[in-house]
């Protein structure tokens, strides 16, 4: 076999549609859009728009509220600590605070502060410094020989 005698399999392979390229292709002059009106000029979204009818988002029931200045926490799982311990990235032996959990790779950005949850089980004697924690997480670091301490960032 050479590399010219190489193809795809049958039917694999879709060439694409070439609008407005003629009266041969079958998709010349209007190419599709009909014509005039809003849908055959460009520029034009009609997302949502059910033709006059009530569109489905208004249609349905609003229920609750969103807190518009809500707190949003990154979480960690105590699982995942325990693997970053494990794996070298974080140093069991020195206090680890929000800062090192972001260089270490664990969480990409604080946001508003870092959670820890207890998802997982930890091993590793850690000291913890974050900004929330679960009571079952700051129960199975202390049941691990550790100290998770939360402060409140304002």
């Amino acid at each position: 076999m050479k590399l010219h005698e190489l193809s795809d399999n049958p039917g694999a392979t879709k060439r694409k549609k070439r609008v407005g390229r003629g009266p041969g292709s079958g998709m010349g002059k209007t190419g599709g859009r009909g014509i005039k009106g809003q849908k055959s000029r460009s520029g034009v979204a009609i997302a949502g728009y059910e033709g006059g009818q009530m569109p489905l988002y208004q249609r349905l029931p609003k229920r609750g509220f969103n807190k518009p200045n809500r707190k949003s926490y990154a979480v960690v799982n105590l699982g995942l600590i325990q693997k970053f311990v494990d794996a070298g990235k974080l140093d069991a032996k020195a206090a680890i605070d929000e800062d090192m959990l972001v260089t270490s790779g664990l969480v990409r950005r604080k946001l508003d502060g870092i959670r820890v949850l207890a998802k997982g089980d930890i091993t590793a004697k850690v000291a913890l410094n974050v900004t929330g924690a679960s009571k079952s997480a700051i129960e199975a670091v202390e049941k691990a020989g550790g100290t998770l301490t939360v402060t409140t960032a304002e």
